[in-house]
């Protein structure tokens, strides 16, 4: 028997995976941008953040000689704590339309579950807001590197951060740059004394966008006046694998509608916060 509303008003969880979850990933730019991604089953989860060093108390050391100790700092970092609030949205339509629309209604309905929960959770994780206990820290309140542009964005800004990275021992073949899309197109706008743009494009390559070899995600969900080079790799993220996805049948009865309730929970937090080169006061280049 077909699943419907009436045999299965609450999806099942490979059900979800496939209309919601793995959509979701490719979707929202963070989450495509490749942060390492930790399931739970909605309790709370403590990452190991990167030690400190022990560069200091390493020695060169002779035979029968005593090793010495090193007693590095570790710390952990908490995601998904009780109070951590749900991203939810519901999606109300008719009756009419679900008997005569069934194969392009299930298409569009997953387009738009799928964009406003990938529109929510970005707008969030790429943001300068946040608190880590009711909803999750945004990507420019990690305690990284910065780099202040105080003007448009420019190649230079780039080479800049690259070296931030760089003298932190991060590794550059992670390296991803976050960029609004006037700030990733002034780049691309950028030309030297005889004309020539400076960032000339592969033809042999791909249709993915680069800067200086370093890929880019752009999205216009990052607050102005910010963007960063960021190995995301270097960023947890914590998802409850038990997103819910309900059929309403009854609620909205009187309108002869039908709706469908997601609620699912993410959280974020920097690993190793110096992998993080957060570019500040960016400004328009048309100001």
């Amino acid at each position: 028997m077909a699943v419907s509303t009436t045999t299965a008003s609450e999806l099942t969880r490979e059900q979800v995976a496939q209309i919601l979850t793995q959509p979701l990933e490719a979707r929202s730019v963070f989450l495509a941008a490749g942060p390492r991604v930790f399931d739970t089953d909605g309790s709370p989860v403590r990452v190991p953040a990167a030690p400190s060093s022990v560069a200091e108390n390493l020695e060169w050391v002779g035979e029968n000689t005593q090793i010495p100790e090193a007693d590095p700092d570790f710390d952990e970092t908490t995601l998904l704590p009780s109070t951590m609030q749900s991203v939810k949205v519901i999606t109300r339509y008719s009756n009419e339309l679900a008997r005569q629309s069934v194969v392009a209604l299930d298409a569009a309905l997953q387009d738009r579950l799928v964009t406003d929960v990938a529109a929510k959770i970005d707008s969030q994780l790429l943001s300068n807001s946040g608190d880590g206990t009711e909803t999750p820290r945004g990507m420019f309140t990690y305690a990284g590197q910065t780099h202040a542009v105080g003007g448009p964005l420019t190649i230079d800004d780039v080479l800049t951060a690259q070296g931030l990275a760089l003298a932190a021992n991060v590794d550059q073949t992670r390296l991803r740059l976050v960029l609004r899309p006037a700030d990733f197109m002034a780049l691309r706008a950028q030309t030297d004394n005889d004309g020539r743009y400076m960032l000339q494009p592969d033809a042999a390559a791909s249709a993915a966008f680069t800067v200086l070899g370093v890929p880019v995600s752009v999205s216009p969900r990052i607050p102005a006046g910010f963007g960063a080079l960021v190995d995301m790799s270097q960023i947890a993220v914590a998802r409850d694998v038990a997103p819910s996805v309900k059929i309403l049948t009854e609620r909205y009865a009187d309108y002869d509608q039908q709706a469908i309730r997601v609620v699912a929970r993410y959280d974020a937090a920097p690993i190793n916060a110096e992998g993080i080169v957060a570019f500040t006061g960016i400004t328009d280049p048309a100001e």
